[in-house]
C-alpha cells in the first residue's frame, strides 16, 4: 500500500474504511480480478447471479469511490478507468477465459424498454401473434412489421427486421414487444476487464472458440511431430518412432545386401528358401530337381517378408503425415520409391 492511499484510507469514516478492507480481502484472496458492469440487473436477479457464482467466483458491489480505492491500493491501477456506472468486483481462481465463458454463458434474454439501444437487431418472426384482430395489427405495421388479419388472428407474414443494433427503442416498440413476450436482450454480469498475474485483459481477448483453439492446437503438435519425424529431429515424444524407422530401414539394407548378421539369418534364410521356391516352380522338368524340390510351388505373395519391418515403420510416418495433413507427398513417393528398388533387387 502507497503511504498516499494509506492516508487517504485513513482520512474515511470507519464503515467506508472497513469495506474497503472487505475489497481489499477480495483482491488478495483471488488470482483473477475484474469489474463487471451490473446495469439494467434486477436485485433479485442479481442476488440469484451472485449465489450462482458461490464456489468459482465473489461478486462485490459496493461504491464506486470505494472500489476504485482499494484496487489503487493493491496496485491494479489498470482497472480503475472501467470502474463507470454500475460495476462491481469479481474475483475467481479460474483462468480469465472461463471466468469469461461463464459470466456470457449465465446470462438470460430479458425485455427492452423505452430509451434504451438495441444490442442486435430486434426482429419480429413470422407466424401467428396469437392476438385477436383488433387495433393491435396497426401498431405491428407502425413499427415495421408485414402483420395482417388472417385466418381470424393477427398474423406476421415474413421475419421483420423493426429496428437496427444501435437504435434506440420507442415507446410503440417497447409495448409491441411486451405484448408479443420479445426478449430481444441479454440481461448479466458484463465483464468489462480482468487482470491475472498482472496481465490484463479485455473481453474481445477473452472472446474466443475454445474447441476451435484446441483444435488448432492439436494440429500445431500433430505438424510439429510430423516435421521432427520427417527432418529427422530426435524428441522425447518422437525418438521412439525414428528408432524404430531406422531399425526397420537397417534391417531391410542388411536384407538386401545379404549381409551374414546374427540378427538377420533367420529372415536371410527365409528369405533364400522363398526365391529357391520361386525358381523351382518355375522349372518344367522335375526330374532335373532334386527330390526335396519337386513337387514345390511358389511361396504366397509376401512370403519371403524382407522389408516388412522396414515397411511398417516408414508407413508409421506416413500415417503421421496424413493425420498432421502436410504437403510432404513428394518425399512419400521417394520412399515408396525406394521400397519398389528393394523388392525389385530382392526378387529380380
Amino acid at each position: 500500500m502507497s503511504a498516499q492511499a494509506d492516508r487517504k484510507t485513513e482520512n474515511l469514516p470507519q464503515w467506508k474504511q472497513e469495506e474497503v478492507a472487505d475489497l481489499e480481502a477480495l483482491i488478495e484472496n483471488y488470482e483473477s480480478v475484474g469489474i463487471v458492469g451490473i446495469a439494467g440487473i434486477p436485485s433479485k436477479q442479481l442476488q440469484d447471479m451472485r449465489r450462482d457464482l458461490h464456489g468459482t467466483a465473489e461478486l462485490r458491489v459496493s461504491r464506486n469511490t470505494l472500489q476504485v480505492r482499494a484496487l489503487e491500493t493493491a496496485g491494479l491501477d489498470d482497472l480503475v478507468d472501467d470502474v463507470e456506472g454500475q460495476v462491481g468486483l469479481i474475483g475467481t481462481n479460474d483462468n480469465p477465459f472461463a471466468l469469461y465463458k461463464e459470466l456470457e454463458a449465465s446470462k438470460t434474454p430479458a425485455p427492452i424498454n423505452e430509451g434504451e439501444v438495441a444490442p442486435n437487431d430486434i426482429v419480429i418472426p413470422e407466424g401467428d401473434t396469437g392476438v385477436d384482430p383488433g387495433p393491435f395489427v396497426g401498431e405491428l405495421q407502425s413499427i415495421g412489421a408485414n402483420a395482417r388479419i388472417e385466418d381470424g388472428s393477427i398474423q406476421v407474414m415474413e421475419d421483420s427486421t423493426v429496428l437496427e443494433a444501435g437504435g434506440e427503442v420507442s415507446a410503440d416498440l417497447a409495448n409491441v414487444l411486451n405484448e408479443l413476450g420479445i426478449e430481444p436482450k441479454e440481461v448479466g454480469l458484463d465483464l468489462r476487464a480482468v487482470v491475472a498475474e498482472g496481465v490484463l485483459f479485455d473481453p474481445e481477448d477473452l472472446d474466443i472458440d475454445i474447441e476451435a483453439y484446441e483444435s488448432d492446437v492439436q494440429t500445431a503438435a500433430a505438424r510439429a511431430r510430423n516435421l521432427s519425424l520427417n527432418a529427422p529431429f530426435p524428441t522425447a515424444t518422437t525418438a521412439p518412432t525414428l528408432i524404430a524407422k531406422a531399425t526397420g530401414e537397417a534391417k531391410s539394407l542388411g536384407l538386401q545386401a545379404a549381409i551374414e548378421d546374427e540378427d538377420l539369418m533367420p529372415d536371410l534364410v527365409s528369405k533364400a528358401d522363398a526365391q529357391l521356391r520361386a525358381l523351382a516352380a518355375q522349372i518344367d522338368d522335375e526330374e532335373a530337381l532334386p527330390d526335396e524340390l519337386q513337387d514345390v510351388s511358389a511361396p504366397a505373395a509376401g512370403a519371403a517378408g524382407a522389408d516388412d519391418e522396414g515397411e511398417d515403420a516408414d508407413e508409421s510416418v506416413d500415417d503421421q503425415d496424413a493425420e498432421a495433413d502436410t504437403d510432404d507427398d513428394d518425399d512419400d513417393d521417394e520412399d515408396d520409391g525406394d521400397g519398389a528398388e528393394g523388392l525389385g533387387a530382392m526378387f529380380g
